[in-house]
Parts: structure tokens; C-alpha cells; sequence
């Protein structure tokens, strides 16, 4: 599926290739300036492989409350949460952003999530005042990010949030676009119509920012420590798994799965965790098997070898608990690694 800024990312000499469900671009022919444009400078990119679902009707509050990991129910407009959607044996099937936009509330997930998501909603809206519908073909969403991102966004006079999953509306040029404050520092997301979309992208480009393909941003993903679902998140794993207390809230009440996530907090700990590991040397590859002391401890699920010249490689993946304090010493495809907490230090990602 092409996504609305083809058209764009063709005429800027986009090496094209699939991510997330969609095609869209990989490089704009040098990865390691696109990396260096989203941690000292400014990079915009194709967000098209994210899916927007509006959920409304009076019960949507409610109802979503009792659908996903966070607390929807004490959600002001204008703000959002991460969350996760469980089954009922708590193992995670997707995972979103959720905006409270007034009149409605927004869903943010990937394309390839969407379907799965939208088929859960409707399993769950039984006796409920509730409508949910794909809004992806009337939105779109651009990205920016690095230091100078919200600079390039006051060079177009758009609204810029104060707070991080906040939104400011604007009226940019005839066209409502909505700016979305990430929770990752310097980050942006910009929605609009897709009709809009190449003109906005072709105002950000003039303005200074660089164009940046999915190759660069996966490896920001992984220096930043945000997992991915699909690939660092598994339908397998428990939500305490994934270290990503961000989508939990134990204050909100009753949800799909929430008995599951309250034993385990009640447990105090889980057998296995998602962590960081730094390797000197060596880039083995995603999936190979983590070993102390000759025994297997873990998993790689994400793998990025960073170009800032310091033969820096960074990696997520699952460590068993006695094995995966920080500062611990692991192996990888005969590459030696120390296990770090998550985000990794700054001054190993930004230099």
C-alpha cells in the first residue's frame, strides 16, 4: 500500500521498500546523515503506515476504559496516553496512542495492527452507546524530529503543545492540521488531510528539514530504546515483560486482562524483561540467542549499528532476571555485550 506522500518521497529520490504494511522510503541515499539530522538537526518523515480510528458515541469513555491498559476514564482533552489491548490471558495484542479530542476519541496504531484492533472493538461493543471507524483515509500524519524540529514548526506558524501526548490545532494555509507533542523529546507528529500532505512535507523541506527514510528512524528507535510491536512486542509477551510502565496504570479500574497484570504487579517481578545491550564489537544479528555463563538467557529482537563513528552497536531484547542486572557481561554470536537499562545513556546514543 502506497502511502499519501509517494508522490513526494519519489521526487526527493526515496529508495523505496515496505515498512509497517506500506510502502514508503527506506533512504534518501545516506543513512548516516538522516541519523545525524534527528539528533542535531531536523528530519522529517512519512508517518503514512499509522492508522487513525475515531471512537465515539457517549460511552466511549467508559468503554475504552475497560478496553486497554491505561486510565482513559481521567483523560483531559487535548492530551493522550499509550496504551496496550490484551487478551484475556493478558499477552499483549496491539498497542496505540489514544487522544482524547472532545467530541471523539483518536486511536494511533500501525496499519498492520489495525485490522486486529478494529475487530477486537467491535467483539467488545455489546449493549454500548460506541461507533468506531478507520479514519486513515481521511488522515494522514508527517513526522519531524531532532532540536531544531519545533523550530521548523514555528517557520510555519503552526501550534505547538507545551506537554508531551498533547495536541495543538491549527489552520495552516486553509488546511486543519493537528500537532502532536511525542513522547520522545524532540519529537512531533503532524495530522492532516492527505490531500495536504506533499505540500506540507515540500514547505518542511524548504524550511530546512531533512528527509529521512525508515532505515535511520529504526536505528533512532533502538539508540532511544522504544520497542516495536511486531518486533520487540509479541502477542506472546506480558505487558510487565516489555519494561514499558508507561502503558500501565493500576489506579483505573476494571479491563480485558487487567487480573493478569495485577498479579504480576502484585508478584512484584517478572522471569524475563526487555532490556538494552551494549556491544563493543561485533553487530550480531536480530534473534540470535543471548548466553552468561555458557547458559541462554535471552533473545535479540532489535539490532542497530550506529553510524557516528564510534562502532557503536545497540540492541533490545529479552534477558532472564538473574542474568540481566545492568553492567552484566553477555554474549551474542561470540560478540561481547553489557546489559543496560533502558533509554541508554545519552552519550552513548548522540555521539
Amino acid at each position: 500500500m502506497q502511502t499519501p506522500l509517494h508522490p513526494a518521497l519519489v521526487a526527493a529520490g526515496a529508495r523505496l521498500g515496505e515498512f509497517g504494511g506500506t510502502e514508503t522510503a527506506a533512504s534518501f541515499g545516506g543513512v548516516a546523515k538522516e541519523f545525524a539530522a534527528l539528533r542535531s538537526g531536523g528530519g522529517v518523515y512519512d508517518l503514512g503506515r499509522r492508522a487513525q480510528l475515531v471512537v465515539s458515541g457517549n460511552d466511549r469513555v467508559r468503554w475504552m476504559n475497560g478496553m486497554v491498559t491505561n486510565n482513559i476514564r481521567d483523560l483531559q482533552v487535548g492530551r493522550g496516553t499509550y496504551n496496550f489491548l490484551l487478551n484475556a490471558q493478558g499477552h499483549i495484542l496491539a498497542d496505540m496512542y489514544i487522544y482524547n479530542r472532545g467530541e471523539a476519541l483518536m486511536v494511533d496504531t500501525d496499519v498492520s495492527q489495525s485490522h486486529t484492533v478494529l475487530q477486537l472493538f467491535d467483539k467488545y461493543i455489546i449493549m454500548d452507546e460506541v461507533e468506531v471507524s478507520d479514519a486513515s483515509g481521511k488522515l494522514t500524519a508527517i513526522g519531524l524530529a531532532g532540536p531544531e524540529a519545533a523550530g521548523l514548526l514555528k517557520q510555519l506558524e503552526l501550534n505547538i503543545p507545551a506537554e508531551p501526548l498533547a495536541t495543538a490545532d491549527t489552520d495552516w494555509q486553509g488546511v486543519g492540521t493537528t500537532v502532536i507533542r511525542k513522547d520522545t523529546p524532540n519529537s512531533f507528529e503532524v495530522w492532516l488531510a492527505p490531500a495536504n500532505a506533499e505540500a506540507l512535507w515540500n514547505s518542511l523541506v524548504a524550511a530546512g528539514a531533512t528527509p529521512v527514510g525508515y532505515e535511520a528512524l529504526e536505528l533512532a528507535r533502538v539508540a532511544d530504546g522504544i520497542p516495536r510491536f511486531g518486533v520487540d512486542i509479541r502477542e506472546k509477551d506480558l505487558p510487565q515483560e516489555t519494561a514499558q510502565e508507561r502503558a500501565l496504570n493500576f489506579n483505573k479500574g476494571c479491563y480485558l486482562g487487567q487480573e493478569i497484570v495485577e498479579r504480576i504487579h502484585a508478584r512484584g517481578a517478572v522471569h524475563r524483561s526487555l532490556a538494552g545491550f551494549e556491544f563493543t564489537e561485533g553487530a550480531p544479528q536480530p534473534g540470535a540467542k543471548i548466553t552468561a555463563a555458557g547458559k541462554d538467557v535471552g533473545l535479540l529482537t532489535s539490532v542497530a549499528q550506529l553510524p557516528n563513528g564510534n562502532h557503536c552497536t545497540l540492541a533490545l531484547g529479552y534477558i532472564r532476571r538473574e542474568a540481566g542486572k545492568p553492567g552484566s557481561e553477555v554474549e551474542a554470536e561470540g560478540a561481547q555485550a553489557r546489559v543496560s537499562s533502558l533509554p541508554f545513556a545519552q552519550d552513548r546514543t548522540h555521539r
